[in-house]
């Protein structure tokens, strides 16, 4: 008796070590996923405008092949969230790793925009399968610390930003061919692949819990529907031309025809994650370009490539999110969340006053305050909402990316044009100069209202002097505007202490943690 207890005892060990080991290499494998998509992104920044130069580029055409890799987000995210229950995780990621493999492949063979344009898609869907994957996954392997293990997963992207910057400079100040620099890409590609391949997926918590697809779906309710429809439908219908009629009747009979089925609002805690999702991207992502040019000038004093200011702040980033776990215990989830924004306010006003070195310094708070609000975002929802699955993590971070470029990006320029507007008509009554009656005459219309634009064409004959005054002013102007977009977390601050407040009143913050009815695979 004694021998067959110390066997299976010795058995169970064995299973529990191999399990164990198979998640950290399923995790890692997830990992590198993200850094391909760095790789991806990086590399093909890189190369752009040599694209341009040898297969005849228009910057249209160079800004379309660039937005094909972000404006299938939402829309392929949100499909793949829908089925990926029935397909499997493995599947969805054997899908991922011939995206990017074909990808690759198509582009070192690009001979001019077509090829650039199909290729840079596939990465785009293979980036998006994957996103949709692993989430998910880590959540389910990890559901005892899944806002730790959720922000080091999310470090992959900064690492991968590192990785990829200090490569493609090395290459492409070494002379290599770009076709050879798109093949590196292959390296985290093939690492990753070979890494999950031969490992077991985990069935997901909501699978295991015997939480029906049904009700997975009533978890989002129509208020989710809503949000991620018309998202959608937006960015689909600005890419198409779609009235504005048009957009909103095509929300409202998609999100009815959804809510006779589900016939659930949703959960009410869930919908203002997913309206503080908007803010939170715009924040983290929406500003980052603002940012990297207001760097990039003080980078250049010091005799340094406009890229090392992406490499400076992904590093910051990379680094805390690995040693994330100590701020996870000691803040809590919300209160790591609220910490950041306030701090993302203080780095966003910094840099709106600072000049020269101090800007620098500025965007290093800045950075810290944005760190941790992607992963620890996802890991609110996987603890407080794990009926919603796959779904409800996935539409977090679809709303996120969508909101950037639907809602964000739309008010962070409307908001720098307004300001341009408003600083030249000041500079001109200081100085007696004419700068804003002369330039800012070209009228545009946006969903926020009228506003001025400068023109161009006007442009081409001013003189040197004037343009760098204009240039100017328009630096200044986006300091300006920083000022008005630190507003968003303002706002994400007061829902997080809110947060904080309303679990409090229940008890105090704890991840929901669903029976395991079946065991994982």
């Amino acid at each position: 008796m004694d021998i067959a207890s110390t066997a299976a005892g010795q058995q169970i060990k064995v299973q529990a070590a191999h399990h164990q080991e198979n998640h950290r290499i399923l995790f890692w494998g997830c990992f590198t996923v993200l850094v391909a998509s760095a790789f991806g992104f990086v590399f093909r920044s890189f190369l752009m405008d040599g694209w341009g130069v040898q297969f005849g580029l228009s910057k249209t055409q160079q800004g379309e092949i660039f937005g094909v890799s972000f404006w299938p987000f939402g829309i392929s995210i949100v499909l793949f969230s829908l089925i990926i229950d029935k397909v499997g995780y493995k599947m969805a990621m054997v899908f991922a790793f011939a995206c990017h493999v074909l990808s690759v492949l198509l582009t070192i063979m690009a001979g001019g925009y077509w090829m650039l344009y199909w290729g840079t898609l596939l990465f785009a869907l293979g980036n998006r399968a994957a996103e949709a994957v692993v989430n998910p996954v880590v959540a389910t392997m990890y559901p005892h610390e899944k806002t730790k293990w959720l922000n080091i997963l999310h470090a992959g992207w900064p690492t991968g930003l590192v990785l990829a910057g200090l490569a493609g400079i090395a290459m492409m100040h070494g002379g290599l061919r770009w076709e050879w620099i798109i093949g590196v890409i292959l390296v985290p590609v093939l690492l990753y692949g070979g890494m999950i391949f031969k490992r077991s997926f985990p069935v997901s918590e909501r699978v295991q819990a015997g939480v029906s697809y049904l009700d997975m779906v009533k978890e989002v309710g129509i208020g989710g529907m809503f949000i991620i429809i018309s998202l959608c439908t937006f960015q689909l219908g600005s890419l198409l031309d779609w009235s504005l009629t048009g957009k909103i009747v095509i929300t409202l009979a998609a999100t009815a025809i959804l809510g006779a089925v589900v016939r659930s609002w949703g959960r009410p805690m869930f919908i203002l994650l997913l309206l503080v999702m908007i803010l939170l991207a715009t924040t983290e992502l929406g500003t980052d370009s603002w940012i990297t040019d207001l760097m990039t000038p003080e980078m250049a004093k010091a005799g340094l490539s406009g890229g090392w200011v992406l490499i400076y702040t992904s590093l910051i980033m990379a680094v805390l999110r690995f040693y994330s776990g100590p701020f996870v215990h000691r803040f809590a989830p919300l209160g790591l969340l609220a910490l950041s924004a306030l701090i993302a306010i203080a780095g966003l006003q910094f840099l709106s006053y600072a000049a020269g070195f101090m800007i620098i310094v500025a965007a290093t708070v800045y950075a810290l305050g944005k760190t941790f609000l992607w992963g620890t975002m996802l890991g609110v929802v996987a603890e407080q909402f794990p009926r919603g699955g796959v779904l409800a993590l996935n539409f977090t971070g679809a709303v996120g990316q969508v909101g950037v470029g639907v809602i964000g990006a739309v008010v962070l320029g409307f908001v720098q044009d307004k300001q341009l507007d408003a600083n030249l008509e000041k500079y001109d009554a200081l100085n007696g100069t004419a700068l804003h009656s002369t330039y800012v005459t070209e009228q545009r219309t946006s969903f926020f209202g009228d506003y001025l634009v400068i023109d161009p064409d006007k442009l081409t004959t001013a003189a040197p002097q004037t343009l760098a005054t204009i240039q100017a002013v328009k630096e200044n102007a986006k300091k300006d505007a920083l000022r008005t977009v630190s507003l968003f977390p303002v706002v994400m601050l007061a829902a997080y202490v809110f947060m904080i407040l309303y679990y409090r009143s229940k008890g105090g913050y704890r991840a929901v943690l669903l029976p395991r009815l079946k065991q994982p695979k």
